[in-house]
């Protein structure tokens, strides 16, 4: 019986995630090395990237019992870049949770990060050296660029000429990568055609970007119930995301200056409802849905030029929709 990927099955992916993670065999010496590490890995997350992986190996006719090692090693390589990010980004909470660096300390949080990206690719090894060689390649190629959209990321934050252009790379690089990069492993895994590698890698990277994009716009004009945390939290803190740099493309002279007035200090009254007006005001909410939108084609485009069946380009296609409707 085919098991293929539907959105009524995701949990049991999910939980098959879960139990392996679960399963992944960390020495208990030294405690203080690998607990921070069972801790960031239990304390839940979608699993959207592993997903990917075993969603991309069904739809390419593999058994996705087969990718699942190849989804653990992204899940393990993406909670070493957020228990490194916390750190940057001196947080306090991550999935509602304290963060690893406040529970135990900074030091332990950078070792720890440190022994998690090394068995990412530790579990890479199970794999005929072929594909081995194949699949570290593309965790290499994307563990860098990671690196690079986070401290294009650091840089921005001190800059005041940051084009749009510009932060759509960054987050690209940072947090789109990553999923195309999913996908890919998992068509690697299923022996998939070098086309059919480069359009499911450009679908996961152009809806990555979709993605972060709507969450940008969720932050400041989404509902706190939905989106699950408070909303203004990025203009609070001085992120200039999509919709700031829209703003400021847009805005008149007063509008531009009062904009940067704001986004210099976190002690204005009344400050989300300021940014948010100019927000408006300059179109840049509904400029974002527009770059939500073409992103979001771009990525159903990559998906109509797969060589796969029509129900696994549906599959993809549900998938794509529910991730947007944040229904995942």
């Amino acid at each position: 019986m085919n098991q293929i990927t539907s959105l009524y099955n995701i949990k049991f992916y999910a939980d098959l995630i879960n139990k392996g993670l679960e399963n992944l065999s960390f020495s208990d010496h030294p405690k203080s090395l690998y607990n921070p590490i069972k801790y960031i890995l239990e304390i839940g997350g979608k699993r959207i990237r592993p997903f990917l992986v075993l969603m991309s190996a069904e739809c390419f006719g593999n058994d996705f019992k087969k990718a699942l090692p190849a989804a653990l090693s992204v899940e393990c390589f993406h909670n070493f870049t957020l228990m490194h990010d916390d750190i940057m980004d001196s947080a306090a909470l991550r999935r509602g949770n304290q963060t690893v660096h406040l529970k135990w300390d900074v030091n332990q949080s950078i070792l720890s990060g440190d022994a998690l990206l090394i068995y990412s690719y530790h579990l890479l090894e199970s794999y005929e050296p072929i594909m081995y060689k194949k699949l570290n390649n593309v965790l290499n190629t994307v563990a860098l660029k990671v690196c690079e959209g986070q401290q294009l990321d650091i840089d921005f934050e001190n800059k005041d000429d940051v084009t749009l252009d510009e932060y759509l790379n960054m987050i690209e690089l940072k947090t789109a990568v990553l999923v195309g990069a999913a996908l890919k492993m998992g068509a690697i895994i299923s022996e998939a055609s070098e086309t059919d590698l480069q359009n499911i890698y450009n679908f996961g990277v152009n809806l990555g970007i979709a993605f972060q994009l709507q969450d940008d716009y969720l932050d400041t004009f989404g509902d706190q119930l939905l989106v699950g945390k408070a909303i203004g939290g990025d203009i609070v803190e001085n992120k200039k995301t999509a919709m700031y740099h829209l703003a400021m493309s847009n805005s008149n002279k007063q509008q531009k200056k009062e904009l940067t007035k704001l986004y210099s200090s976190s002690d204005f009254e009344d400050k989300v409802l300021k940014v948010t007006k100019i927000f408006k005001d300059t179109g840049s909410d509904s400029k974002t849905l527009d770059l939500v939108k073409e992103y979001t084609v771009q990525a159903l485009k990559s998906i109509d030029k797969l060589i796969i069946s029509d129900e696994n380009k549906l599959q993809l296609i549900n998938f794509s929709k529910s991730l947007m409707d944040r229904k995942l």
